[in-house]
């Protein structure tokens, strides 16, 4: 029996903790979401994202530019938004327009508030031991992961997936619990045997559909991050009707991975805002 993973329980669960620390706080802490462009799927992203922040009692700062602005100019911006009172999360919704130099802007994000830790400031923090803000969709995995209340110990965990915003810095996660971890692209040889092996799969690739029942082991956790559009819909790394009866956990996509993420990311917030305090 497969069970499936509630992700919008899970961030419900997560925002009222938020709600419960930001009703704690001496100010109204304030997020911003910078969007460039009217690209329609970034403006639905944005649009729910700041619905959700002012659910819990966060302020939502709206921050909109033509996709002809220029990297200078985005970069002045930027720094304008770090400076607003109680500023304590400050992101740019991604992708940028090609014309724009996106490091360079990510980078003038003040690191205390650089909630999505995409800036060299935030992920130098990160990886030298300082998780308190981390990358929320690696977060969100951990969290997910959390909920079902496993031990963990001993456990064959693979992370299929070496990416910047999953892959990496979930491994360094698991890690800093003291827990071995084997991370795997598609070019290595033995993936196959490394995946068949697995208790806990966490699979970010971006490959739809690419894990299917008969390569994983019965009882395996899967934890799915990746996302890819199939059919004018969303699909995940992993064929969730083949792995149904097969994995004893898997969480599906969508209302998996992503409504965590969203939650982690306001999580974070309210991480800035009390230092912010202290």
């Amino acid at each position: 029996m497969t069970a499936i993973i509630n992700g919008r329980k899970i961030r419900d669960d997560i925002l009222a903790e938020v709600k419960e620390g930001i009703e704690k706080l001496p100010f109204t802490p304030v997020f911003c979401d910078v969007l460039v462009g009217d690209d329609p799927a970034s403006v639905q992203y944005v649009n729910m994202k700041a619905k959700l922040a002012e659910s819990v009692g966060m302020h939502f700062h709206h921050a909109k530019f033509s996709k002809d602005i220029s990297t200078d100019d985005l970069i002045e911006e930027i720094e304008k938004l770090n400076s607003v009172p109680n500023m304590c999360g400050l992101i740019v919704q991604l992708p940028l327009p090609p014309s724009l130099d996106k490091d360079k802007v990510l980078n003038k994000i003040a690191p205390s508030i650089d909630v999505d830790c995409l800036g060299k400031d935030a992920s130098d923090r990160f990886y030298n031991g300082d998780i308190s803000v981390g990358y929320p969709t690696a977060i969100a995995c951990m969290a997910i992961i959390d909920s079902l209340n496993l031990d963990l110990s001993g456990k064959n965990i693979v992370v299929f997936g070496q990416g910047m915003l999953v892959g990496k810095p979930v491994a360094h996660l698991l890690r800093a619990r003291g827990l071995e971890v084997s991370v795997i692209n598609r070019k290595v040889e033995n993936k196959n045997e490394l995946i068949k092996n697995a208790d806990i799969l966490i699979s970010a690739t971006g490959q739809g559909k690419y894990i299917t029942g008969p390569m994983i082991k019965n009882g395996c956790v899967i934890i799915d991050a990746g996302t890819s559009e199939s059919a004018g819909g969303i699909v995940g790394d992993v064929d969730l009707d083949s792995v149904m009866g097969i994995a004893g956990y898997i969480s599906p996509v969508p209302g998996g991975v992503g409504p965590v993420t969203v939650a982690m990311l306001l999580k974070n917030v309210l991480a800035a805002a009390n230092k912010l305090k202290s």
